[in-house]
């Protein structure tokens, strides 16, 4: 079996879900303290009643895994474009932080949703260090396309907004 060329861009569905889940993650992080503030009336005993941004949490939760893995599917079968690297620690550096990325995308639902439906209170702490790491990785992927941009000039942020091959 010949080996797989890899393409010369992202397609206009990577691309997409790219941005989805990146606003889905946002939004996550905006509205978190509905979720926050119900989680905390049932630890407390109470009633959560009904709160749509809770609802949204709990959905976009489900939506960043489901955009996550069908990213993940799509870049085993399609391939993703060679990386463009400045250096090897920033290619190792980067490598990490999309692994990084990709695995809480995955996580943090698995590990909200045991909280949340099975009110398990070791879970919603693993969800609340984990919150912090992502941010973290998010902010160094920023940092990176950015330093990609606007210090070394070499088009890489251009990729996830142009389909290409």
């Amino acid at each position: 079996m010949p080996a797989k060329t890899a393409p010369a861009g992202y397609s206009r569905l990577q691309i997409a879900l790219h941005w989805l889940i990146f606003a889905l993650i946002a939004q996550q992080y905006l509205f978190k303290d509905a979720m926050s503030a119900a989680w905390d009336h049932i630890t407390d005993g109470l009633e959560a009643g009904f709160d749509p941004l809770v609802l949204a949490h709990v959905a976009g939760g489900a939506l960043v895994m489901i955009f996550a893995l069908w990213r993940l599917t799509l870049r085993a079968r399609r391939g993703v474009p060679p990386a463009i690297e400045a250096s090897k620690v920033q290619g190792i550096l980067a490598k990490l932080t999309h692994v990084g990325l990709y695995a809480l995308m995955i996580l943090m639902p698995l590990s909200g949703s045991v909280a949340w439906f099975g009110g398990v209170e070791a879970a919603a702490q693993g969800h609340d260090v984990m919150k912090v790491i992502l941010l973290a990785l998010v902010a160094l992927h920023v940092m990176g396309a950015l330093y990609h941009q606007f210090i070394l000039r070499d088009d890489t942020l251009a990729r996830m907004r142009r389909a290409q091959g």
